[in-house]
């Protein structure tokens, strides 16, 4: 036998609150990413600063063409993040495909779903980061092959950078570029780096630089990588202005754009 339960309704709605974080980054990811998610979850999120996800469709091998292809979904991936609320930064979290794409066609496309957030690029959050340390003279270290690496070494070069070394691992899946194991990354960025540089620079989402960073730091030049600058430039926006040296030197530096 069915017994009734008597549900009785509360005599007054709830107070809401204007949100329930107060600040909130949107990340564009591919489908295909392993590292991003994680990385914001360790370096950015918090009891103040929740982060959004949305994937977009991606199809592997990395090279240009299909990293272009991208760009008509950048639109809906911003649109499905909170739809109609504001966000404080928004990131789309494609190294190689904000050089091909161009840092400012991916700012349009998300503005066309999110009017006038702050939109952070790895490609010019890098930028800015390696600005804020000082350096002019750099070394690159990529997890691609030498044709998707090209317009990345001409990106910086055209900003102004001298590159004095640049080295590509020559893979194609950025799963793979995902599993690439923290000693080997830190292997890899000790012989990446020119002595005469000021800083490396070590792209792509996908590959688990940022937990290393301090560590590779310990050759005794800064280290920027796609993530660590992507976390820091969001957490520059939202007001947070700590000093986190663990994560690596750029997390002790203001964020200036321009």
């Amino acid at each position: 036998m069915t017994v009734e339960i008597e549900i009785i309704a509360a005599g007054r709605l709830p107070r809401l609150e204007d949100r329930p974080l107060e600040k909130r980054i949107g990340l564009i990811i591919l489908a295909t990413d392993h590292t991003t998610e994680v990385d914001f979850q360790r370096m950015v999120a918090g009891d103040r600063l929740g982060v959004y996800v949305s994937r977009i469709h991606y199809a592997n091998p990395v090279t240009p063409e299909n990293l272009l292809r991208m760009q008509p979904s950048l639109t809906e991936g911003a649109a499905l993040i909170l739809p109609e609320e504001a966000l404080d930064a928004i990131v789309y979290s494609c190294t190689s495909a904000s050089v091909v794409i161009g840092d400012r066609n991916i700012e349009a496309a998300i503005h066309a779903a999110k009017p006038g957030v702050p939109v952070v690029t790895p490609t010019a959050a890098a930028v800015t980061g390696l600005k804020a340390l000082g350096a002019r003279r750099i070394s690159v270290l990529t997890p691609y092959t030498i044709e998707t690496s090209r317009p990345m070494a001409d990106y910086f070069s055209d900003l102004g950078f001298e590159i004095d070394r640049f080295t590509c691992l020559g893979l194609t899946d950025d799963r793979e570029m995902a599993r690439i194991a923290p000693d080997e990354i830190l292997a890899f960025a000790r012989q990446a780096l020119a002595p005469q540089s000021d800083a490396l620079f070590i792209s792509c989402t996908a590959v688990r630089a940022a937990e290393v960073a301090a560590r590779i730091e310990a050759i005794g030049k800064p280290v920027v990588t796609s993530n660590l600058a992507t976390a820091w430039a969001c957490l520059r926006l939202c007001g947070d202005d700590r000093a986190r040296p663990e994560l690596g030197q750029l997390m002790t530096k203001p964020y200036r754009e321009g």
